[in-house]
């Protein structure tokens, strides 16, 4: 922890600032997404259409901590003079929000031990004041954390010493570990933090439950559980065999909150596995539902599934908007969803009913040998999907005779078109919309006033190819590292260890690169995006660091003792690859990103606009294509909406009226996170993170703009 003299003075403004506005919730930045509804607007209106274009850097602040492939995804929140947020290897920061100077860093891995262990990626703080007290809420890894907001100082009497293990309780054997981090952070409804996770997406995944916590104590409070006990509601959706050994139907893409109602707006992801659910048959609720819960006692309210049997990995992705809404003449408070597949569901609040009529349509009849899939799947009549969502022969990529070319050629052997195609072990496919959307965590962000959603969209194409398991032929309780790798790293660097992009980097010649060692303790502690293993037996790490580094080792496999019996799929998806030229071109025509406005009033797109450039394109004279996003907009009263999210490194403004871009300007990295505004003394400021790390280079610092 470091402490600066900055702090004093901080404290007396802290304590002493008081705002004219203080009824206008939208003009204060105090919670993920801006507000409990998860606007992710501002009622400031000093920035306008007129003037953007005259923004200035404020301040800069550099972490320092940047790391290979390491990203910052930390939307900050403001409260009065201080700005918080997190950095790449998880320091929780506090800065003064005129200059950007630091008046305290904790590092949590001096109260968790280890070095920046558990890493991954943290999108965000969560602040809880009462009386004199002022907590900052916080994850590292599986941790939840408490520290003192004017001290950065740990509050030793919330759980163990300042901390919570989220991994306690999803189990009926407290020994038993998951790979568990909370990369969202979790919202306050009274004296309780609402929590969701993010857990592993194979079968040895933790069920995805949704708890409470006591503020105060860091006891847990309440439980929901998203795969359901015997007994309760939705058991009966299971395959009653294997439930109690399936996990996910997490949500790790945070929550909303309807404070005056109480209710708790909570969205889920898919059960595990993601991509063969034969030990899974059923529509599988909670998976891919938006849940409304009773905010004080986790009892259901209402729910819908928005995907049954998802073997697409089409998570809910992002916390939903509350809005009120004018259809045909009636007000109607509603919550909209968006969805990696581009489309957008809007409910009554409080009943659940759909605003616009969803049909349950019957889909194309694909699946995987020993899999079920469900006939039908939701479709909604409104809104207007914000993308496309199929792909024939004539939107496969011919900007130029050359790639067009290259196309024809990787698409040989390999299906497409509808976006209901189903993994299969007879044939790869295109996955269409892809696994990152469509809509993603970023979020969508909503006029408050008008009841328009601005949300940006990435059409990117991904390939699914699914391959036979080896650890499906092991023994009872063997292993080997090359079934462990398959089970646990597969996914993200492929089969074969080439990886995918520099997201996904390449395992091959890793014995050239680093000693067992040192994969051993990449493997404990994570690094950048990727999260720690440390759940995995050591017996399994041992095997694991041999197959990496291609050491031979006498009796490879070996009975694996003391560990509970785990399910193996048969099949597996071989590594997240991207349908990419070898230029790095989606293999679709464009738009590859776009910017959209929704009017949910009506359900229908007002206008559309491309989102980022590959410039060498633009240079040929090929108009501007649009760019996959990470991260997701902010719109003011001023008339603007403020995105960075795309890998060309742009932060830029559009007029939330027209789509027309008002200014842009080079970021230090990219900003793969969404924006926060915020006034200080009479002046609008809009700070991202410029962390970059998904196909662009690593960046470490916190930009703020304000005009002169």
């Amino acid at each position: 922890m470091k402490y600066k003299p900055l702090l004093f003075a901080t404290i007396i403004a802290f304590s002493q600032c008081t705002s004219d506005d203080s009824n206008d919730q939208y003009k204060k930045w105090t919670n993920y997404g801006g507000t409990k509804d998860a606007a992710r607007y501002s009622s400031l209106d000093q920035i306008t259409t007129e003037n953007v274009n005259q923004l200035q850097v404020a301040w800069e602040y550099h972490t320092g901590d940047a790391s290979e492939n390491s990203q910052i995804q930390c939307q900050p929140i403001v409260v009065d003079s201080i700005l918080y947020a997190t950095s790449p290897k998880l320091d929780l920061i506090a800065l003064h929000v005129a200059t950007g100077k630091e008046i305290w860093r904790f590092n949590p891995f001096e109260v968790l031990g280890g070095e920046n262990s558990w890493a991954g990626t943290n999108r965000g703080v969560t602040y809880f004041q009462e009386g004199t007290i002022r907590r900052i809420l916080f994850t590292a890894g599986n941790f939840l954390m408490s520290v003192d907001a004017l001290t950065g100082k740990p509050d030793l009497s919330f759980g163990d010493k300042g901390k919570v293990d989220l991994q306690r309780g999803l189990s009926e054997n407290e020994n038993d570990e998951f790979l568990l981090v909370s990369n969202t952070p979790g919202i306050i409804y009274q004296d309780k933090i609402i929590m969701g996770m993010r857990v592993s997406e194979g079968l040895d995944a933790a069920p995805g439950y949704v708890r409470a916590y006591n503020i105060k104590t860091g006891k847990q409070e309440w439980v929901f559980h998203t795969i359901p006990k015997k007994g309760e509601f939705g058991y009966d959706t299971w395959d009653e065999q294997y439930i109690d050994k399936i996990g996910g139907a997490n949500n790790w893409s945070g929550v909303s909150l309807d404070e005056e109602r109480g209710i708790v707006y909570v969205p889920t992801g898919s059960a595990t596995y993601d991509f063969w659910g034969g030990f899974r048959k059923g529509d599988n609720l909670f998976a891919n539902s938006l849940i409304a819960l009773n905010a004080n006692t986790g009892e259901r309210i209402w729910h819908y599934q928005i995907v049954h049997h998802d073997v697409w990995d089409r998570d809910i992705p992002s916390t939903p908007n509350l809005v009120t809404i004018n259809k045909d003449g009636k007000k109607i408070d509603a919550v909209a969803q968006i969805t990696k597949h581009g489309y957008v569901f809007v409910f009554d609040r409080v009943t659940g009913e759909p605003v616009f009529p969803i049909e349950e349509k019957v889909i194309v009849k694909t699946e995987m040998d020993g899999d079920e899939n469900s006939v039908t799947q939701p479709v909604p009549s409104l809104p207007e999907p914000i993308m496309r969502q199929f792909i024939g022969e004539k939107d496969l990529l011919s900007l130029t005779p050359e790639l067009a070319a290259e196309t024809k050629e990787m698409i040989k052997g390999v299906e497409y078109g509808d976006m209901w195609l189903a993994p299969s072990e007879k044939r790869p496919f295109i996955l269409f919309p892809g696994f990152d959307g469509g809509g993603e965590w970023g979020g969508a962000a909503v006029d408050p006033e008008s009841g328009i959603m601005y949300v940006n969209s990435s059409e990117m194409p991904w390939l699914i190819e699914m391959i036979p398991n080896e650890a499906a032929g092991l023994k009872k309780g063997e292993i080997s590292g090359k079934s462990i790798y398959a089970n646990n790293c597969a996914n993200c660097h492929g089969a074969d260890r080439k990886g995918n992009t520099s997201a996904f980097p390449t395992l091959l010649g890793l014995n050239q690169k680093y000693s067992e060692e040192e994969v051993h303790k990449i493997l404990r502690n994570g690094r950048g995006g990727m999260p720690a293993f440390r759940h995995l037996p050591q017996v399994e790490r041992d095997a694991l660091v041999n197959f990496l580094l291609e050491k031979t080792v006498k009796g490879e496999k070996k009975e694996l003792s003391g560990g509970k019996e785990k399910l193996i799929s048969p099949y597996l998806m071989n590594g997240y690859r991207r349908f990419l030229t070898k230029e790095g071109y989606p293999g679709i025509n464009p738009p590859w990103g776009t910017l959209n406005a929704l009017d949910l009033n009506t359900g229908k797109i007002l206008w559309k606009t491309v989102l980022g450039e590959f410039p060498e394109l633009t240079a040929k004279g090929i108009p501007q294509t649009g760019r996959e996003g990470y991260g997701g907009p902010v719109v003011t009263k001023g008339g603007v909406v403020f995105i960075g999210a795309t890998e060309d490194e742009m932060f830029r403004a559009f007029d939330k009226k027209t789509g027309k871009v008002l200014w842009e300007t080079k970021l230090p990295a990219g900003g793969h996170a969404t924006p926060a505004v915020y006034e200080w003394k009479g002046k609008q400021y809009v700070v991202i993170a410029c962390g970059g790390g998904k196909s662009d280079k690593s960046g470490d610092s916190f930009v703020a703009f304000a005009l002169p």
